[in-house]
């Protein structure tokens, strides 16, 4: 099938939706197949990586998008998608991923958060003040104000949290404004649709309500077109498991902050990391009231993985092998517990099934809220670049994918089921 006989994605406005990330360009098949089963009332978006992953991967935005339309095609879905250019930095990453079609921009200004402003002293705050207070004009709009959310929680725009949003967030809104207003630029320029997500949730501390009211009171009066927000929520969301950390705290944190989404929007309360994330779906989708995106990406390849696991044991040894080889290097960029002395290395287990469960499959032994009990996931999944990009393991697991693409549908299916049925219980 033609390039031009491919379907367009769209915007996909306030209605839920559910990314689906694709490391190896064969996963679309698996997650329609969970959305005809399980996805009633959610929308997808099917093509979706961000430039980091493209880079990791050796993929181009071109080929991340038509790998996944025309897996829908095969797949047999007649609905709609939308196409997120995710963790966008710079111009030339929106460049690159619009002219190709992407329709839902997701900025990433994390380079120009200040991490330490949380941990900073009176006069450490005040001075690192002065040296944004230039370029930061907006303190003096919200100092001394209080605002009263629907469910009573009051959020108090106090001098000290309006100096440390400032500080901590004041360049990296300046540039995701800077980006929203190029994207605006491209999109209209070229007459094609366009929505913005703002990402703010890669950091060790978490986004105050104060910090998330000023931040999204900015992006909408200064024009930009905000359909869903990222804020880094308290607890841990790392890489591969679920949820770490106080469910019932997250679900007070989590209705405050939707409560501002709609306050001030409504837009979208958006969680990255969202891959395997089953304990607290059900309180995001009632908090939010349907008002939610859901980011998932690496638990695609894991599951690329267990096709290897049940067709090529001997091969999945060799990978885990080489996965906690390359674990120490590759964890560098991402926030996770996991350890190589958590989980026993392949010569230490014989049983091939048992080498599945330690490195792919521990759910049920799993409490809610303690998802770092699964290391063997968070080894596999923070070294998908190595292994994919290797010129032997890269092309054998693309083999055996070719090879088996009834049993990567099927856990695919099984997996993200799950997912979207976590969701649907709080609609």
């Amino acid at each position: 099938m033609s390039e031009q006989s491919l379907p367009k994605p769209v915007c996909l406005g306030l209605d839920p939706s559910f990314g689906f990330g694709d490391r190896t360009g064969v996963a679309t098949p698996g997650h329609v197949a969970s959305m005809q089963r399980a996805g009633n009332g959610i929308q997808p978006i099917f093509p979706q990586q961000s430039i980091r992953e493209m880079a990791r991967t050796s993929r181009t935005p071109i080929g991340v998008m038509n790998d996944a339309l025309q897996g829908m095609i095969d797949a047999g879905w007649t609905g709609i998608t939308g196409a997120d250019a995710d963790h966008l930095k710079t111009k030339q990453d929106v460049d690159v991923t619009a002219e190709v079609g992407f329709t839902f921009f997701t900025i990433d200004p994390s380079d120009f958060v200040d991490a330490e402003a949380d941990d900073y002293d009176e006069a450490t705050l005040r001075e690192k003040h002065t040296e944004v207070a230039g370029e930061v004009a907006w303190v003096g709009d919200y100092q001394g104000k209080t605002v009263t959310l629907p469910n009573g929680t009051t959020i108090d725009l106090n001098e000290e949290a309006c100096l440390r949003a400032a500080v901590k967030y004041g360049r990296s809104l300046n540039h995701a404004l800077d980006l929203s207003n190029y994207i605006a630029e491209v999109q209209q320029a070229a007459g094609r649709d366009y929505e913005i997500e703002l990402s703010v949730d890669e950091t060790e501390q978490p986004t105050t309500l104060a910090e998330h009211y000023i931040i999204a009171d900015q992006c909408l009066k200064n024009g930009m077109k905000l359909v869903s927000l990222a804020p880094r929520f308290i607890g841990e969301f790392e890489k591969g498991v679920d949820f770490i950390g106080d469910l019932a705290a997250l679900e007070v944190s989590l209705n405050d902050h939707a409560e501002i989404a709609r306050l001030l929007g409504p837009y979208k309360l958006s969680l990255h990391s969202g891959s395997d994330k089953l304990s607290m779906y059900g309180l995001l989708s009632k908090a939010t009231r349907g008002l939610w995106h859901v980011k998932t990406a690496g638990t695609s390849y894991l599951e690329a993985l267990r096709v290897v696991a049940r067709h090529e044991k001997g091969l999945f040894r060799e990978i885990v092998e080489f996965s906690r080889g390359r674990y120490n290097t590759d964890k560098a960029t991402y926030h996770v517990h996991a350890t190589l002395e958590m989980v026993a290395a392949p010569s230490e287990i014989d049983c091939d099934t048992d080498l599945e469960r330690q490195y792919l499959e521990l759910w049920d032994e799993v409490p809610q809220g303690k998802g770092f009990t699964l290391p063997g996931r968070q080894i596999l999944h923070c070294t998908f670049g190595s292994v994919l990009t290797d010129e032997k393991f890269g092309p054998l697991v693309a083999d055996i994918l070719r090879q088996h693409p009834d049993t990567y549908t099927a856990v695919l299916d099984d997996h993200f089921t799950r997912h979207l049925e976590a969701l649907q219980s709080g609609m």
